[in-house]
């Protein structure tokens, strides 16, 4: 099926696909170089429809079937994207589930539509990631190539290396969210692989500390990877939302 488009006002067009259900609108926020048609978002959908529940999946700018090109996006166009499609096509509350760098978009989702959210799912969630760990990791080859060519190749498990910016950089320093307190009233699940080797056990330790809620649970899936998406894995997110949703 082909997708809907949104026209941002920053001048992007946003595809994405909307399920209209009842409930609260499961919203799910996907990765670094990843897109809509991954293993998450789709089932995720497919198990939406099968409950009659509102979902929403979209692509980023420079994503997928959004226009733009990577390299010319940061953290902040991707917030900014997913917040007009969400704005655009949804009312009342929602439900994010961000993945990895969706984890990170989340958050800022939610400081910045929170009296919306009533919950939050996460997947080896990413916050933050462009200062904690491409930029605390690079050496100073890495950042004087940064400096003087503005960008750096970093390699990746899922195929070509991962283009770096100096924007990309600098922009994530004004949309960091682990340096100040962030108080949820609603439920909170997070899921993380033991052998991620993108996102650390420590990453999701210190998010677990950083977020003050009263309902919240990390849970370790044991030998999984950074991607979760295994049928089990899938089942254990699917199972986080109904956490989330009957809490």
């Amino acid at each position: 099926m082909e997708p809907h488009y949104l026209d941002t006002p920053q001048g992007r067009r946003i595809a994405y696909h909307k399920t209209e259900g009842h409930g609260p609108t499961v919203v799910f926020l996907g990765g670094f170089m990843s897109d809509m048609e991954g293993s998450k978002a789709t089932y995720l959908e497919n198990w939406a429809q099968a409950r009659g529940c509102s979902y929403l999946r979209f692509d980023y700018s420079g994503h997928g079937q959004s226009s733009g090109v990577f390299v010319d996006g940061c953290i902040g166009d991707w917030f900014a994207d997913a917040r007009a499609v969400i704005e655009a096509t949804t009312d009342g509350p929602l439900v994010l589930v961000g993945s990895s760098m969706g984890g990170w978009m989340s958050l800022l989702l939610c400081r910045a539509m929170l009296k919306r959210v009533v919950g939050l799912v996460t997947i080896a969630a990413a916050p933050d990631f462009t200062e904690d760990s491409m930029w605390a990791g690079f050496d100073d080859a890495q950042r004087q190539a940064l400096e003087t060519d503005g960008v750096v190749y970093l390699p990746s498990d899922y195929g070509d290396p991962y283009p770096i910016t100096k924007r990309l950089i600098e922009d994530g320093r004004n949309n960091l969210v682990m340096r100040d307190p962030m108080h949820f009233g609603f439920p909170v699940r997070m899921l993380q692989g033991t052998e991620d080797t993108a996102v650390t056990r420590d990453t999701a330790l210190r998010l677990l500390d950083h977020i003050q809620a009263d309902d919240m649970q990390l849970t370790f899936v044991k030998g999984c990877d950074h991607s979760l998406s295994t049928p089990e894995n899938l089942s254990l997110i699917c199972d986080a939302i109904k956490s989330v949703l009957s809490s």
